[in-house]
């Protein structure tokens, strides 16, 4: 798989851009599709996942390190002004408001949902 950076459109669209990277999609589209510009739901991020023919774990997992991570999965992250929707692929961290990343952005607690396409 190959991952292209997209940065969130809006303050409120790291979900859609999230969704954007792991379908080769537009987040303009995957807002359009949602019908939805603002944050996103857990809800709609599995569903749009599992509608793209992506596999969505159950399992809400807290994380600490990058180590403990799958080859790919959503990322929420308790950053200092909000929860957040964040990607990570073998090794990279794709952030839709921080960019390209070795490690976690500046972040609180942190969970994952692996993902499997």
């Amino acid at each position: 798989m190959n991952i292209k950076y997209i940065h969130e459109p809006t303050d409120l669209q790291c979900g859609q851009a999230v969704l954007a990277m792991v379908l080769g999609l537009t987040a303009e589209h995957v807002a359009d599709d949602l019908h939805n510009e603002r944050e996103t739901t857990l809800r709609e991020m599995k569903q749009y996942f599992r509608e793209h023919a992506v596999s969505v774990s159950d399992e809400r997992i807290q994380v600490q390190t990058k180590q403990e991570l799958p080859p790919l999965c959503l990322l929420s992250l308790e950053t200092p002004r909000c929860w957040h929707w964040s990607l990570y692929h073998d090794g990279t961290f794709y952030d839709p408001e921080h960019g390209v990343m070795d490690d976690f952005p500046v972040c609180g607690r942190k969970y994952y949902w692996e993902l499997n396409t």
